[in-house]
């Protein structure tokens, strides 16, 4: 018989059960079959029985009989450190693994668009208090990740709808509304028509988004004074007073230096989707952050809807 740790290890997972590994531990450490059997709670005689049975199987001896106990052998002492490894790793094992189940930890990476960071960060702090062992990654990118090369776990994304290959739920609709800022809205009639105004317009990377098409289609170009490929920083040029600009209502409501020119318009409506990978769904921390992510973003449905203006 191999007498290396190693050769023991192979030689444990084809004969012996996990409670002949628990008879050797409870043998070699009371130095008594009797004693390691009231130990384990079996009689005396199921004990003796097991103990023959694995030495007949492993054509070693473990133990020297005498009349003041039981001794370890060469063979056994080896058996009894692998034995002892084992069952620690196991119960080690389970522990951490309960632990996992009770409180999800590590490293959650969100990926998300620039104008939802405002809003998302309240959350993320709630989210920092009650599981303060869940570490969130935050990727801000206006650019839609698949997921399929783990560039983050969660996406939280403005889209029509989500790519095939990822599975999630819509939270809301994502409202958005013509805004400007008092400034220029003094020098325009507000009932003019919503062609006539001077408008921001999206720089060609943004011409997927809904509102984008709404002003392509509605917009003559001569009235577009300025472009740009960021929704800030369409919200920067309607403040400076350039024009108006079609901006998610979740945004621009919250926004003092901004005013409607004229509510929601179907037209330009999205979706608020949270999403992930389904290989990843399961995933304890990353099925918790979801769960938060989706409770907390309900409650300002109103607001991400476009029905909570400001007054």
């Amino acid at each position: 018989m191999d007498s290396g740790l190693g050769g023991l290890a192979v030689l444990t997972q084809r004969l012996f059960e996990l409670s002949d590994l628990r008879l050797i531990r409870a043998i070699g450490e009371a130095g008594s079959l009797s004693a390691a059997a009231r130990h384990l709670g079996v009689d005396h005689s199921t004990a003796f029985r097991r103990l023959g049975a694995m030495e007949g199987r492993s054509g070693a001896h473990l133990f020297e009989r005498a009349r003041d106990g039981y001794t370890l052998t060469l063979a056994g002492e080896i058996a009894l450190i692998t034995a002892t490894r084992v069952l620690d790793d196991l119960t080690d094992l389970e522990r951490r693994l309960a632990g996992q189940d009770l409180r999800p930890s590590g490293t959650v990476r969100v990926t998300t668009a620039d104008t939802l960071v405002e809003l998302l960060g309240p959350i993320f702090t709630v989210l920092a208090q009650e599981r303060p062992e869940i570490m969130i990654e935050l990727i801000v990118d206006n650019s839609f990740f698949t997921l399929s090369k783990r560039d983050a776990d969660i996406a939280i994304r403005p889209v029509s709808a989500p790519p095939d290959n990822l599975v999630g739920r819509k939270l809301a609709k994502l409202a958005t509304a013509p805004y400007a800022s008092p400034a220029y809205l003094a020098r325009r009639p507000l009932d003019a028509p919503l062609p006539d105004f001077d408008w921001i317009g999206f720089e060609e990377s943004l011409a997927h988004l809904q509102s984008a098409r709404w002003l392509k289609q509605n917009v003559a170009e001569d009235r577009i004074v300025h472009r740009a490929n960021s929704l800030l920083a369409l919200q920067a040029a309607a403040h400076a007073g350039m024009g108006v600009a079609a901006l998610p209502c979740y945004l621009a409501d919250q926004d003092p230096d901004l005013r409607r020119v004229l509510g929601p318009l179907a037209d330009m409506e999205a979706a608020l989707w949270l999403l992930t990978h389904p290989d990843l769904r399961r995933v304890t921390r990353i099925r918790t952050v979801l769960d938060f992510l989706a409770n907390q973003l309900a409650r300002r449905k109103t607001l991400i809807e476009g029905q909570a203006p400001r007054d």
